[in-house]
């Protein structure tokens, strides 16, 4: 497993890079159109505009799409109406399975900002609880991945529950008066569900192994323009490596930016991990095995091979 000590470094060496200034991009593309969720790196890379400082000399506009999870926005990927973003684990899997036009561009590690919420005073204390449970999800999440592998460590099998399948806000509310049992998620709907409704936390992402998150593009516009890919990978890198070390602003402008409460998004960034990295092989391997674990249990059409998918900054 890359160590966060190398991430940070990774991404240390990127900063300086990028101070190097914004090279001249021979390419056809004027646009990178970049989907991004309610928390994370790419939140704060908006509101600072580190992407738009860098691109500006050459003429190259970034548009930002909201999305609320993951598998959304990788559909809208594979349909090219975005060309680079950032999901959990599961959704590029599933995407792959479907045959979408992705590649995986760097890895994050994920800590314990995702995991399964259950009311204070539930009767579900243990893993093996779940069984015959209603448990609520976005399906083709990372969330989705916390339960299998949750089922998993606790001998029980995907149709020993009930899945209850939704989106992040409508598990707010599902949550809330209590129309499921338990309820997995990510931050910042994680930190709401804490804070909000009052959840338990049974178990949390890390609690069951290492996962990771990653930032993903269309397999075109990394083709076509592989010297963009790298360059927004690089100012990731030191927008995430500003984050590390200033975790307190980082809550600030997660709010700003999604309209959170500052309460929640602090906790968010808290405990988020920033630091971004190549796509090493422990990513890849660690990536397949939740792989092989959704084609075992048929929740995806055929086996998918991860590597097949990952992008080399040499390709063109």
């Amino acid at each position: 497993m890359i160590s966060r000590r190398t991430l940070l470094c990774s991404s240390a060496m990127a900063a300086l890079t990028g101070l190097v200034g914004a090279p001249a991009f021979a390419v056809e593309q004027n646009e990178i159109r970049i989907g991004y969720q309610k928390n994370g790196v790419l939140v704060v890379a908006r509101q600072q505009a580190t992407l738009e400082k860098h691109f500006e000399s050459s003429a190259i506009a970034i548009n930002w799409v909201d999305f609320p999870s993951g598998p959304p926005m990788l559909e809208a990927m594979n349909a090219g109406a975005v060309d680079f973003g950032q999901v959990g684990d599961t959704p590029p899997i599933f995407a792959q399975a479907a045959g979408a036009r992705i590649v995986y561009v760097a890895g994050q590690p994920v800590t314990n900002g995702q995991g399964i919420l259950v009311k204070p005073d539930s009767a579900i204390r243990t893993l093996s609880d779940l069984k015959g449970k209603r448990i609520g999800f976005t399906k083709g999440s990372s969330a989705h991945n916390v339960v299998i592998t949750a089922l998993d460590k606790a001998g029980l099998a995907y149709s020993d529950i009930t899945p209850v399948y939704l989106s992040p806000p409508d598990g707010v509310a599902a949550f809330a008066r209590d129309s499921i049992d338990a309820w997995a998620v990510w931050d910042p709907y994680f930190a709401i569900g804490e804070v909000r409704g009052g959840g338990r936390v049974l178990v949390t992402a890390d609690d069951l192994g290492k996962s990771n998150s990653f930032y993903i593009a269309n397999r075109d516009f990394a083709a076509r323009s592989p010297q963009l890919v790298s360059a927004v990978i690089d100012v990731l890198a030191q927008t995430a490596n500003w984050a590390e070390a200033h975790r307190d602003q980082v809550g600030r402008v997660l709010a700003d930016v999604t309209g959170v409460d500052l309460e929640i998004q602090t906790i968010a960034a808290r405990r988020s991990s920033f630091a971004i990295g190549k796509v090493t092989d422990d990513i890849v391997r660690t990536q397949q095995a939740v792989a092989d674990r959704f084609f075992r249990i048929g929740l995806i059409p055929r086996s998918v091979v991860v590597r097949e998918a990952v992008w080399t900054p040499t390709q063109s």
